[in-house]
């Protein structure tokens, strides 16, 4: 009798496995392994013998410790959501040598890129001279740069400086910026090494014509960037918001944009969908996006590459490399919420 293939549960939501397979991504997974699609939250409910052979699971499903004593197979949970949430028992899994990876990875790269194009929005009025060459109030040449400035040779702050930081940073090279980062969690050693200046969170805030938040919300950050941090930036500096909106004050920072003294740009909001009655939503110098920045098919369909790639590498007794696995000392310290649209 042939060997059984090793058994994966299917619980991505909000993705699907068509969004984040390519076809012959698909057909490979299913080559190789049994698919069995499940709803997250019954994943307890499935009979023992499936959750006894189950080396995989795809999603970020809630699991109890009861739940993870039937599965003494697992190996791998693949969270293609890429927030970790508190759902279950990290503990539990790390005693028991069961990875949690995400695959955030993918999300870098084009988040970066459209945070750049931000920048250079609020550093020209790209967005806003079209709108007024198309209503006809166009101003021509210098009288229509009375706020332009330039990215190349300016001060940048990065305020994290994971995966998106990363990706940020290597897309500022060219424009020969001084870059200074504040990341409570690296070592100054760490930033050196990818040729940008460690610094406090006040240097990066006073010193700045561009701030870049990329960092995820913890248990020690939540709103900690208010009305305080808005006034010690310099005035017409841009603070671009990348990362989630839980890590800022957001009534304080339209107040800072309402006043004049800085430029915004965010693809996160408080709440998703926005109320369509939302003061930010007619805030003059916010620019606006919504939650788009890393949704590109492109990026979601990295993700079964790397799930697949990772799942090769622990059949054979290996740990996963392509995604990000969960470190025992941070996991429980996140606290972003999960997405619920893709």
């Amino acid at each position: 009798m042939p060997d059984q293939l090793p058994l994966v549960i299917s619980a991505p939501e909000p993705r699907s496995l068509d969004l984040i397979f390519t076809p012959a991504a698909r057909k490979a997974l299913h080559a190789g392994y049994d698919v069995r699609a499940a709803d997250p939250e019954s994943i307890a409910s499935l009979d023992d013998a499936t959750l006894a052979a189950a080396r995989y699971i795809i999603g970020q499903p809630p699991l109890t410790k009861e739940t993870l004593d039937r599965m003494p197979s697992l190996r791998c949970i693949f969270n293609v959501e890429t927030n970790l949430i508190n759902n279950m028992p990290y503990d539990v899994l790390f005693e028991r040598g069961i990875h949690v990876v995400t695959t955030g990875l993918v999300f870098a790269e084009p988040v970066a890129e459209i945070g750049l194009a931000f920048a250079l929005d609020l550093a020209r009025d790209v967005i806003e001279a079209d709108n007024a060459f198309r209503e006809g109030r166009e101003l021509w040449g210098g009288d229509g740069n009375a706020r332009a400035r330039l990215i190349s040779g300016s001060e940048i702050g990065i305020v994290g400086f994971g995966d998106l930081g990363k990706a940020l940073n290597r897309l500022l090279t060219g424009f020969r910026a001084t870059v200074r980062v504040f990341d409570p969690w690296l070592p100054p050693s760490v930033l050196v090494e990818h040729g940008v200046q460690p610094a406090s969170l006040e240097t990066v805030l006073t010193q700045s014509d561009f701030v870049f938040v990329v960092a995820s919300v913890t248990s020690e950050n939540q709103g900690f960037l208010g009305a305080e941090a808005f006034a010690s930036m310099r005035k017409g500096a841009a603070f671009i918001l990348l990362s989630r909106a839980g890590v800022v004050d957001f009534e304080a920072l339209m107040a800072a944009v309402k006043s004049g003294r800085i430029l915004a740009a965010s693809d996160v909001f408080p709440e998703e969908p926005l109320a369509k009655d939302h003061p930010v939503r007619e805030l003059p110098g916010f620019l606006r996006s919504a939650h788009r920045a890393g949704a590109l098919d492109i990026a979601f369909k990295r993700m079964g590459d790397m799930v697949l790639e990772d799942m090769a590498l622990v059949d054979r007794g290996l740990p996963p490399m392509r995604s990000k696995r969960a470190e025992r000392e941070t996991v429980s310290r996140m606290r972003s919420k999960p997405v619920t649209r893709n």
